[in-house]
């Protein structure tokens, strides 16, 4: 069963290194991250969405590259690595979806 966590980066500009540990994540989960920029909207929550603002499709370039899992039981905690982009002249805000799948069936070497 696939699950999915929001996370709100403020102020974004230019590559950064970035590190989100969950539980659900280990070293041979399925991850895909989406990124966009961001117009948050904070207050009471209402019984409305989950999140509290919207994507804003603007001028901005925001994506995500890099995307690698971590962790074992017992050792490492659980998340994912990543390289989060915002190519703008000003930092900016940024969601990011962070999405675990299923377990990979199998490594294969070539």
């Amino acid at each position: 069963m696939a699950r999915s966590i929001r996370v709100l980066y403020r102020g974004q500009q230019g590559r950064q290194r970035k590190n989100f540990n969950w539980p659900p994540i280990n070293l041979d989960s399925a991850v895909i991250i989406t990124a966009a920029e961001f117009i948050p909207q904070f207050g009471g929550l209402g019984g409305g969405p989950k999140t509290l603002g919207r994507p804003n499709l603007g001028d901005a370039n925001v994506y995500v590259t890099n995307v690698g899992p971590h962790g074992r039981p017992g050792g490492e905690a659980g998340g994912v690595e990543f390289h989060l982009h915002v190519d703008f002249g000003s930092p900016l805000d940024v969601v990011v979806t962070i999405t675990v799948l299923d377990d990979i069936e199998q490594f294969a070497q070539t």
